[in-house]
């Protein structure tokens, strides 16, 4: 065995190699005594302790969607007291793919499964996000068509993405990457203010049955099918793309 540590910490079902990066850079993880480094490789026979605990054995694979409601944020931080792993409560350890704001609801994946967090979060696979949006006043088709072709936001030009207008101030929106608040980003570069936000579907998976805040399980045909739309995806992250 000779793998990344943040590999090998994922892999573990620990949490995700995005959050792996963070315990190591904030000097929480240790290899044989000795503190890691971004960079670090495991080894047959190493020693990986994170906060001085030794990494548990893998447990048996957890996949399950919750329809997040406002207020409940999507961090592992337990110091937080609207984290979203608490809010869960599963026996096992588990963490969520991607992320939706605090005052945003809809759906979000949980798992300790780091591989396909991976494969999931990598913006360039092209995944599919629905989302119903609300905002403070109505708008005009040259909203639309503005939000459609890609709106310039601190960092870039955003993708062209399908925009559908649901009324005078709601829309629906896909997206395929997944920046840091995205659609409240753009919608403000435009001059409109989010009131709502409510995301719908992830690739073939919708809300469709689920009560807002309340969980299950996915079923073994969906988690089939997600692997079947994941078989030709890179497993190497090149940015969120489950942000919203």
């Amino acid at each position: 065995m000779d793998t990344s540590l943040n590999k090998y910490i994922s892999e573990s079902g620990f949490c995700s190699r995005r959050e792996a990066d963070r315990y190591i850079e904030e000097g929480r993880v240790s290899i044989n005594g000795k503190e890691a480094h971004k960079g670090n490789r495991v080894v047959a026979g190493n020693v990986v302790k994170i906060d001085g605990e030794p990494l548990p054995k893998r447990q048996s694979a957890v996949y399950l969607m919750l329809n997040k409601p406002k207020g409940i944020t999507c961090t592992t931080d337990l110091k937080d007291k609207t984290n979203i792993i608490q809010y869960v409560n599963h026996k096992q350890r588990i963490f969520p793919i991607g992320r939706l704001d605090k005052l945003s609801e809809g759906l979000i994946f949980l798992t300790n499964d780091g591989d396909i967090v991976n494969k999931i979060l990598r913006a360039g696979n092209g995944h599919e996000k629905e989302y119903i949006v609300t905002t403070d006043r109505n708008f005009d088709f040259d909203f639309i068509k503005q939000m459609r072709e890609g709106v310039r936001i601190p960092g870039g030009k955003t993708k062209p993405c399908f925009v559908k207008g649901e009324g005078p101030n709601r829309f629906r929106i896909i997206l395929t990457q997944g920046l840091n608040r995205q659609i409240r980003r753009m919608c403000e570069a435009l001059g409109y203010r989010v009131s709502s936000l409510k995301r719908i579907r992830i690739m073939n998976i919708t809300l469709s049955g689920l009560a807002p805040g309340k969980w299950r399980y996915f079923t073994p045909a969906e988690i089939e099918s997600i692997n079947n739309m994941l078989r030709n995806s890179s497993k190497t992250a090149d940015g969120d793309g489950m942000g919203e």
